[in-house]
């Protein structure tokens, strides 16, 4: 089954699984190391009608005047802090306009305090624990020695197999869903197809217990949500390389004309219509002939003549 990656928004199972307040609870306890009972204590604010680059805002929530934002990753983005900052400003917007509020008032607004944490589950090998900073994105100016006005701290937890043992003893929904990504990675592995290595994921985890109760009641959304969020995973992996392909042809293209340039200095002034000739050259054969040519060459009259020979 050829599933196209949906670029505007594809809802993911890490959202489905704790989109129950007991679930959700449950990975709060586990994180923060609390031991809370009542799961109508949790107010839901995740932004269900906001979209920011096609990714909507998983998971948020307010409790005991703590503002928890969690993200869920299956590649890792260090502009998740930036992210954060959108999410977070339209979340206290909508916590101000409905406490009534008063934004020009001179009575300070008190706000419940932010908590950002990023779920991350790809293949890259990170680390258990990472904070992910705005200000590492900022420009510095030279010479310019000020502290940001801005900042937004994004703690990213690898919740892949294996990784933060004592978090996932203590949350069985959020190790059952890291089995689950592995067994799929681990049927991938073995040559199956995507669409295949899913339903067989699926069958060896309802076997095993793992996330029953969601895979018996709603498998086919998960199968579809893993089919849409592999080959997204994919498609993102694949488009880096492109990036990478494109971005080091770009260099061999630069460096070469900056050689014949070099070679050609030696030899006297360069023209201009010359120089921007060789630096808006793409083909790289042609570049390399031309390399061999100035290096044969008596002057830049004589290069200039055999250019096009």
């Amino acid at each position: 089954m050829d599933v196209k990656v949906n670029r505007v928004y594809k809802d993911r199972l890490f959202r489905l699984i704790f989109s129950s307040k007991e679930e959700l609870l449950a990975l709060y306890n586990a994180v923060r190391g609390t031991q809370y009972k009542d799961a109508e204590a949790l107010e839901i604010t995740t932004l269900d009608d906001v979209l920011y680059m096609g990714m909507k805002n998983d998971l948020s929530f307010l409790l005991d005047d703590v503002l928890n934002l969690y993200e869920h990753q299956s590649t890792y983005c260090p502009n998740m802090p930036l992210r954060g900052v959108f999410y977070l400003a339209d979340i206290y917007r909508k916590y101000v306009d409905a406490s009534g509020g008063d934004l020009y008032g001179s009575r300070r607004l008190m706000l419940p305090l932010p908590q950002y944490l990023v779920f991350y589950n790809g293949t890259a090998q990170l680390p258990d624990r990472m904070v992910l900073k705005l200000s590492e994105s900022y420009y510095l100016p030279e010479g310019l020695a000020a502290e940001p006005s801005l900042e937004c701290s994004a703690l990213m937890l690898n919740i892949n197999l294996g990784h933060n043992r004592e978090l996932m003893d203590n949350c069985r929904k959020l190790w059952e869903y890291a089995v689950f990504v592995e067994r799929i990675r681990e049927r991938l592995a073995a040559g199956e197809q995507l669409e295949e290595a899913v339903k067989q994921a699926v069958d060896i985890c309802m076997k095993e217990g793992v996330l029953a109760d969601i895979l018996r009641t709603q498998r086919a959304e998960v199968e579809e949500l893993m089919w849409a969020e592999f080959n997204e995973e994919r498609f993102i992996a694949k488009e880096k390389e492109y990036s990478w392909e494109d971005g080091n042809k770009a260099g061999k293209v630069k460096g070469r004309a900056e050689s014949i340039l070099e070679i050609l200095e030696e030899l006297g002034t360069v023209p201009e219509e010359l120089r921007r000739r060789l630096l808006e050259e793409t083909d790289l054969q042609r570049l390399k002939n031309w390399l061999k040519e100035a290096i044969k060459a008596a002057s830049i009259e004589d290069f200039a003549e055999n250019m096009d020979k």
